[in-house]
């Protein structure tokens, strides 16, 4: 997705300093579009990523009380 953002901003850049305008605008949206929903995609991945690290760490510290009363 990233990719096509990047391309279509590339397209819009070349349409403006040809002079048109329309296409340029056009691209320019499409790109932003794209760009924005990469964006959130890689937010919503970090959130997972930091939750799932707080959850194995509350494992960790769990562990040895658990086996602690699983050996008893």
């Amino acid at each position: 997705m990233l990719k096509y953002a990047i391309l279509l901003l590339v397209v819009s850049l070349i349409a403006g300093a040809i002079g048109l305008t329309n296409v340029s605008r056009i691209a320019k949206r499409i790109s932003m579009v794209l760009f924005a929903l990469f964006f959130l995609g890689f937010l919503a991945l970090l959130g997972f990523a930091y939750l799932l690290g707080e959850a194995f760490e509350a494992g960790r510290a769990l562990a040895p009380a658990a086996q602690a009363v699983l050996t008893a």
